[in-house]
């Protein structure tokens, strides 16, 4: 059964909520910048390191790792929005399987979950 949470409460959320994208959404687009640059000036300069040596493998492991990390961000973006979408409708604190009310300690600790510890449990 679901239950009501304090305007209060949810506009804290809410603030939490895209505070979290906005910092997470500068973060990508900060490493986006950083490797057009870094592609940029690769490209300008008399020596392109070749990935088959030390420095070019290192390039090209930093620059994976960077597009794996935006990725999981872009993700958890996503979480957010859903979270956000919910907020709009309704719908927040609600596990979106069973219907019933998320913990609050839950909330707090996940502001962007829709499932309650025991649907999340289900779905590992």
């Amino acid at each position: 059964m679901s239950r009501q949470l304090a305007q209060s409460t949810l506009d804290g959320f809410r603030q939490e909520l895209e505070e979290e994208r906005a910092r997470l959404m500068a973060t990508v687009e900060e490493h986006e910048r950083e490797l057009e640059e870094s592609l940029e000036s690769e490209a300008s300069s008399e020596r392109i390191p070749d990935p088959a040596t030390g420095e070019g493998g290192t390039l090209s492991f930093e620059y994976e790792m960077e597009r794996r990390l935006d990725a999981a961000s872009l993700a958890h973006v996503q979480q957010i929005d859903v979270a956000l979408e919910r907020l709009d409708n309704g719908t927040y604190g609600d596990c979106e399987d069973c219907g019933e009310a998320i913990p609050i300690e839950r909330l707090r600790a996940l502001p962007h979950t829709t499932r309650c510890v025991s649907c999340a449990a289900k779905r590992r």
